[in-house]
């Protein structure tokens, strides 16, 4: 009986082994993306403007921004995964120019005044290949429907409007993909 009970328990093992070697080999693998973080200025009128840390992630099967800041505030309550950000980059490409999106309701509940802090938000418009580059733009004139950088749709009790902010600033490094 002792020997059918250590046969079981390494065939067992070689089979979760296996399986393990299998899952671990399927798994999508992690890309870095250098800088990991950035940072940028950025004017959102009345949640206030300053330095807004930029996180950028690529898992190999999703590419990723989180968007974090102590100098812009939130200005009321937030429910979580309430708010739909959307995030716009320059992307460079083989000397190349277009835009690059980053969007969805990815948050935590917040306070009027907290920090904002958004995402991760995966890519959403518009496509990243290794080496391809990602900035903030600088633009120009109040943040608006027509001019802007990121923007935030959010939908309360009293209804769904939307505040807009821009960069004023380019990121201390631009994101390698």
């Amino acid at each position: 009986m002792n020997g059918f009970s250590t046969r079981r328990f390494t065939f067992t093992a070689a089979a979760v082994t296996g399986a393990l070697a299998a899952s671990l080999s399927l798994a999508a693998p992690a890309v870095a993306v250098a800088p990991a973080s950035a940072t940028a200025t950025y004017d959102c009128a009345a949640a206030g403007s300053g330095s807004v840390t930029l996180t950028a992630a690529d898992s190999g099967s999703g590419k990723t921004v989180r968007i974090d800041s102590t100098d812009i505030r939130t200005q009321f309550p937030l429910e979580p995964n309430s708010v739909v950000t959307t995030l716009k980059l320059k992307k460079t490409s083989g000397g190349a120019t277009s835009e690059v999106q980053f969007s969805g309701a990815v948050h935590g509940a917040a306070a009027p005044g907290d920090p904002l802090s958004f995402g991760p938000l995966p890519l959403a418009a518009g496509s990243l290949a290794a080496g391809d580059t990602t900035d903030s733009v600088a633009l120009t004139g109040a943040p608006s429907a027509t001019n802007w950088s990121l923007k935030f749709d959010v939908t309360n009790p009293a209804g769904t409007f939307t505040s807009y902010c821009t960069a004023t600033s380019g990121q201390s490094a631009a994101f390698t993909w």
